[in-house]
């Protein structure tokens, strides 16, 4: 099953069914007025979601319609909660190496996480808001799962029955402003603004056999400014797996329905593969030449995020432009 949120005159948008060949969309408000009380009501909705979507693929629901890009939010326009992990441990270890720190002596054991901000989520083709270049402005491509309720204490085996949707993202950074937040001793603040997700969010089995052990097995591509960027594989090499990340953060408390999980940037150890962001290729630069000579996003700059699967963009594209907010 395929979701989306479309605008309307609401902050979180108005939640549609969209066909699998991602042309049509028809509305569940119905059903549920948003993706965010599709969740909450989850084990109630889910099906009757799915009969719509059935008979939106026989071309026999009601008032559907042709989708417009340009008419699509993220598929959680904000959300209670977006927590994202690190679990690519060869980006963790290039990056650390960029700033001069070492990776932690638990690497390999507990996940890095942090909280970001989720009142606030940009639609797939909205700009990355900036006010100055010299802040090393950095995509991060990106997958993310949606969850339903999940107790505190939840195992990683139990905690892959609360997945409910998959999504890709871009977690942008702003690289130059992190090392003296990270000095202060409390994380992430001012460095990471608002993230935007592809335009569709796809139930796990949508995926087939490419969803195994609670890993999308599929390449992420991102191209910067129309070249291929990178496409390493996101499934592979990664270490902690979407119910490792969501055990970890639900060992002292609970997730809300709508609590939304990052991968991290996605990263293999082939160099052939590219990377998923700029402070990767940066680093890789440096060990191999000696200098960083791969810029930072500058403004009218362009990147382009999507998955394929036999030539299907499974969850739509994200492409956004690095622009100045007018005052």
């Amino acid at each position: 099953m395929i979701l989306a949120t479309r605008k309307s005159n609401s902050r979180d948008g108005e939640l549609i069914v969209v066909n699998k060949s991602r042309t049509r969309g028809v509305s569940a408000k119905a059903i549920a007025p948003t993706l965010q009380r599709a969740l909450d009501l989850w084990v109630m909705v889910e099906p009757q979601l799915r009969a719509l979507s059935e008979l939106h693929e026989m071309g026999a629901a009601v008032d559907s319609f042709n989708l417009q890009p340009s008419e699509l939010l993220s598929p959680l326009p904000r959300a209670y909660q977006w927590v994202d992990g690190s679990a690519f441990l060869n980006h963790v270890i290039l990056v650390r190496k960029a700033r001069g720190a070492e990776p932690p002596k638990t690497l390999k054991t507990d996940p890095l996480m942090y909280q970001g901000g989720s009142d606030s989520f940009l639609a797939p083709n909205e700009p990355i808001w900036a006010l100055s270049e010299e802040w090393g402005i950095d995509f991060e491509s990106e997958v993310a799962v949606v969850t339903d309720d999940v107790p505190m204490g939840c195992s990683a085996e139990e905690a892959k029955g609360h997945i409910q949707l998959v999504m890709i993202c871009n977690d942008v950074s702003l690289r130059n402003l992190i090392p003296a937040e990270l000095e202060k001793g409390f994380g992430f603040l001012q460095s990471k603004p608002a993230s935007a997700f592809a335009p569709f969010a796809l139930t796990p089995d949508e995926l087939g056999d490419s969803w195994q052990d609670a890993r999308v097995h599929l390449p992420l591509e991102t191209h910067l400014n129309g070249e291929l960027f990178g496409n390493p594989d996101a499934g592979k090499e990664m270490h902690f797996s979407f119910a490792d990340l969501i055990a970890h953060v639900a060992k002292t408390r609970t997730l809300c329905a709508g609590s939304v999980v990052g991968s991290g940037t996605v990263s293999n150890e082939d160099r052939a593969r590219g990377s998923s962001c700029l402070a990767e290729k940066r680093m890789i630069e440096k060990i191999d030449q000696g200098e960083t000579k791969t810029p930072f996003m500058k403004f009218g700059d362009q990147v382009r995020i999507e998955m394929k699967k036999n030539g299907v963009s499974l969850f739509g594209v994200i492409e956004q432009r690095v622009s100045k907010p007018q005052k």
